[in-house]
Order: structure tokens, then C-alpha cells, then sequence
């Protein structure tokens, strides 16, 4: 069995200004930073043990991964554009404000679940299959190691992707919080939550 826990990436520059990212790749903000640091220091201090950190291909992903691997005396990050945040499309780089003005009520439709994808962006179900293969083929790599869990940082809107295929109610997953996810006979199922805390911001409501 392999234990891996999600955690969404530091605070973006894109995420202090309440703006849609998806594939875009905007880096973290100086507040990014110090809560990559802060998450770092509070795994330590919480008595998980970790094996290896693997990341999203995104800067804000990769850029937090490397801080935390760094400060628990990991190696570099693997990297695995399959983790990356779900393509929002025409809604990358606005702020809600501006798609609720451009599209009415597609916004809450879609986070209802009851509209597959954001205008030019990428369907659930292509999402979820990415995410899966992403997460198996680095279950599969970490072999040995598993038993030290695996630290893996990605985005909010994969997170949540994953809570709603395991039949759990997704939530706002603030910046440095996410979920325990397990491996197992290449199956994945759904942990714990995780909210790391002594963080120096509030949860934020834009695309991750």
C-alpha cells in the first residue's frame, strides 16, 4: 500500500487577486512562500514520516514542493504534469466577479456539478482519468518506499475531483491543506482530511 498526502500548492500570485489559473502558471506569492515553509516545519513537527515529495508540473506546485522537500532533508521533487489543475479555459487569468458578468449562473451551474467543463476547458471525466494514471504511475515508482508515505502537492481543484469520485462531499481546500490518499492492488481510495495549521492566510475561493 501506498500512502500519499494531497496538498494543495502555496498561495499564487494569482490567488491573492482572486484570478482563475487552471493551466496558467502565474508563481507563488512571497506569502506562498513562508506558508511552504510553515507547512514544512509542521509535518515535521507532527510526526509523519515521508519517503519522497512529487509535484504537479505547474511553478506554484513545483516551487512549493521543492521547499518542503528541501527543509525535510528530501530529494528533488518528481515531477508529473498529470497532476497538474484542471484547464479552465476561457476562465483562466478572470476573477469570478468577471465570469459571473460573462457567463451568468454557468458559473454555479458548474459547481454544482451539473456542467462538465468551464468554456474551452477540460471535461470531468478526461480530468479525472489524467489525475488517476498520474497518481498510480507514482504510487508504482515509489515502490519500496511507500511505507514512509509520499508528500504531493498539486491544486485545489484536483483535490476536490478526487473527494467527489470517492463519494465525498468536496470542500474549499485552503492553500497547504488536502487529503490522505491510499494505493492500494492499483486502486485509490479516500483518507483523512489534512488542514495544516499556524498558516498566515485564509482559504481562497478562486481556481487553484
Amino acid at each position: 500500500m501506498a500512502r500519499l498526502l494531497l496538498l494543495r500548492h502555496g498561495q499564487s500570485v494569482w490567488n491573492a487577486e482572486h484570478r482563475w489559473q487552471g493551466w496558467a502558471d502565474p508563481p507563488l506569492s512571497p506569502l506562498g512562500e513562508v506558508q511552504a515553509a510553515q507547512a514544512a516545519r509542521w509535518l515535521a513537527t507532527e510526526g509523519y514520516r515521508f519517503g519522497s515529495v512529487a509535484c504537479s508540473d505547474l511553478d506554484r506546485a513545483q516551487r512549493t514542493a521543492g521547499i518542503i522537500a528541501a527543509a525535510l532533508g528530501l530529494a528533488e521533487p518528481t515531477v508529473d504534469p498529470a497532476l497538474r489543475e484542471r484547464d479552465v479555459g476561457d476562465w483562466g487569468g478572470l476573477t469570478t466577479a468577471e465570469i459571473e458578468q460573462k457567463w451568468p449562473e454557468v458559473l454555479a451551474r458548474w459547481r454544482a456539478g451539473l456542467v462538465d467543463a468551464t468554456p474551452g476547458g477540460e471535461a470531468g471525466p478526461v480530468f479525472l482519468d489524467r489525475l488517476r494514471h498520474g497518481l498510480l504511475r507514482l504510487a508504482k515508482a515509489v515502490g519500496p518506499a511507500a511505507a514512509h508515505g509520499v508528500v504531493v502537492i498539486t491544486h485545489g481543484g484536483s483535490i476536490r475531483m478526487l473527494e467527489r469520485a470517492f463519494g465525498m462531499e468536496p470542500c474549499v481546500v485552503a492553500n497547504l491543506c488536502g487529503r490522505w490518499v491510499s494505493v492500494v492492488d492499483g486502486e485509490l481510495f479516500g483518507g483523512d482530511r489534512v488542514v495544516v495549521t499556524g498558516l498566515d492566510a485564509p482559504p481562497q475561493l478562486a481556481a487553484d
